[in-house]
């Protein structure tokens, strides 16, 4: 996947709103979507190690940075993604894999040698960097994601509602794990993410007036609120 451009704004109810009967007339919903709902839901966990390596290097901005973490849909345990999210000089990319139930339990257990011996190459980056960096699957975040796609310019638009953070855990399949709002329940996260350009369709679309745009990723907001 090429990198691509990702603006994220705060943005409220009434903004969602009005955004949402303007683009819902063009772009497509997103697939994971549940039936007669617009809305599915996102459980991860992130790598972080014991000097909070991953939450510094994102306050701090540096120009190139990476992270870790596992994801789930819906709460189904049998489609499970490990993902490593890259930034460099503002652009994101993102490659992922599949990954079993009991491979992720091995993981949070920290029996990781399968890692290694796995001809996959992120299973295999990741155990260097649990060895190296001492990277241990630390913070679980929630949240409902709303999401819109247009083709051209690979375009995806999407509204995270009620973020959540558990913050005694780290079994992510815990699906009574009590967690909390790490800021204002009414708050919605609205990404922009997109190639090369954006289209002025699109861009005339979504337009915020004085809404601005924040760099504050959830898992930022999530780890320093824990």
């Amino acid at each position: 996947m090429n990198f691509r451009n990702e603006l994220k704004h705060y943005i409220n109810y009434a903004d969602y709103l009005i955004i949402k009967s303007k683009i819902s007339k063009i772009l497509t919903l997103d697939k994971n979507c549940y039936e007669n709902s617009c809305e599915y839901k996102i459980r991860s966990i992130y790598f972080e190690n014991f000097n909070d390596k991953v939450l510094k290097e994102k306050l701090l901005g540096l120009n190139k940075r990476d992270k870790f973490r596992i994801r789930l849909y819906n709460n189904n345990d049998t489609f499970i993604k490990l993902e490593k999210k890259s930034k460099i000089n503002g652009l994101c990319k993102k490659i992922s894999c599949n990954i079993t139930k009991q491979e992720v339990l091995k993981i949070i257990n920290n029996d990781i040698d399968f890692l290694v011996k796995s001809n996959n190459e992120l299973f295999q980056e990741l155990y260097f960097k649990m060895k190296t960096e001492f990277l241990k699957p630390k913070t679980i975040v929630d949240y409902d994601r709303e999401a819109y796609i247009y083709n051209v310019g690979n375009v995806r638009l999407t509204f995270d509602k009620n973020l959540k953070t558990g913050i005694v855990s780290q079994n992510i399949f815990n699906n009574e794990l009590e967690t909390i709002n790490p800021i204002n329940k009414d708050y919605i996260i609205f990404e922009v993410k997109y190639n090369e350009f954006l289209p002025d369709i699109i861009l005339n679309l979504i337009q915020l007036g004085e809404r601005t745009k924040t760099s504050i990723s959830k898992y930022a907001l999530c780890r320093m609120y824990g």
